[in-house]
């Protein structure tokens, strides 16, 4: 959720607090949990998530933020930092024989930290529009199949002597990219992208705006056993007139995320795939002049849901003001450790960059095990 998500006005909405504006809690499926308003739909399906509701941050930036959030590090001049989907590719190891990727980001910005310090074939698929797909995936109509393999091998015969006089990761790793590029152009599997093969009403479902068709093609990758899909949504940032603008932000998140979690649960596939919503953080408890709310790192909520994760749960609270955390902090590298430990990542695992410097998944995050099944 790009821009930084209001979290009082969405899942830290608990009633009869100050400056809550014109969000109202309702109550959910899971006891003890309240949501604002706008978010009718996962209140319907909240016993198959978890939220985190003392989240904080040191950035108050938002692309540092969203660094910080992505790669559970600062973002330096230095180094860049690999993000979740690589370190997952990375820490699992490559899979041999697939011509779908494994890492794509639906709706990224080119802020992304993509693969980081890591080889190039860690690198995310970037899908801007996930109503046009995956994009320069078709041969022109003037190659005939021939005329196609006879300019690849050209290709490849140029870049053999390349190879063997530059013999280093990156060169290999980049010609290995592009032979599952060329791949994935002659595989039936290039059908996982193509959103006119779901029914109408199915589409509906999620919304037909870009982010509801991202959460759906989301589970079209996962259903075919892509293993990290993330998906961008913005519009968030509201310094001005909020709650001319929050309902409809907000309901299409509640509509599109609910409409992913029950598909997924349907499809017997929730217990398997772990889901995470979260901002880089939140927004000012106090409703400036402009009727909008401010920048404010010092707490958000996180949400997770599906394999790994007790749902209907929530863990930790801010303050009285929806200011502080109140009870049980959480850095935003122990919420990725989080991720990471449900999906069987090992936290203590050391890899290095090209300058001989250790990283790790998620920094020195610890997982936050009341939430673990």
């Amino acid at each position: 959720m790009t821009g930084a998500m209001s979290h009082l006005d969405t899942f830290d909405c608990i009633g009869g607090r100050e400056n809550e504006g014109e969000t109202k809690a309702i109550k959910t499926k899971s006891t003890g949990m309240t949501l604002g308003n706008w978010l009718p739909e996962l209140a319907k399906v909240s016993d198959q998530f978890a939220l985190v509701r003392s989240l904080h941050t040191e950035a108050a930036d938002h692309d540092k933020g969203r660094y910080l959030m992505r790669t559970s590090y600062a973002e330096i001049a230095s180094i860049r930092h690999p993000g979740m989907g690589s370190w997952i590719m990375r820490l699992q190891g490559l899979r041999q024989g697939r011509s779908l990727p494994d890492n794509v980001v639906i709706g990224g910005d080119n802020r992304h930290p993509g693969a980081g310090f890591l080889e190039p074939v860690y690198t995310p698929i970037p899908i801007g529009d996930p109503n046009a797909g995956l994009q320069n995936t078709k041969q022109p109509e003037y190659l005939t199949g021939g005329s196609f393999r006879a300019r690849l091998d050209l290709i490849d015969k140029f870049d053999t002597g390349f190879r063997k006089k530059f013999p280093q990761k990156q060169v290999e790793a980049y010609s290995e990219f592009y032979k599952q590029a060329t791949a994935l152009m002659q595989s039936e599997d290039l059908k996982a992208f193509d959103l006119n093969l779901e029914k109408k009403e199915d589409r509906e479902k999620y919304g037909m705006d870009r982010f509801g068709q991202g959460c759906m093609l989301a589970r079209r990758l996962i259903e075919n056993d892509v293993k990290f899909v993330e998906v961008t949504f913005g519009n968030w940032d509201m310094h001005t007139d909020i709650y001319d603008k929050v309902g409809e932000t907000a309901g299409n998140m509640d509509r599109a995320v609910a409409a992913l979690l029950s598909d997924l649960q349907t499809r017997g596939l929730l217990k398997r795939t772990l889901v995470v919503l979260v901002s880089e953080f939140g927004r000012t408890p106090r409703i400036n002049q402009n009727s909008g709310r401010d920048h404010h790192p010092g707490v958000f909520t996180g949400l997770l849901a599906g394999g790994g994760i007790k749902g209907g749960t929530v863990f930790g609270s801010s303050d009285d003001k929806g200011h502080s955390p109140d009870k049980d902090p959480v850095s935003v590298s122990d919420f990725n450790a989080t991720i990471a430990q449900a999906m069987g990542l090992p936290l203590e695992e050391e890899v290095f960059s090209k300058t001989g410097r250790p990283f790790k998944v998620a920094h020195d995050g610890a997982a936050i095990k009341k939430l673990l099944t």
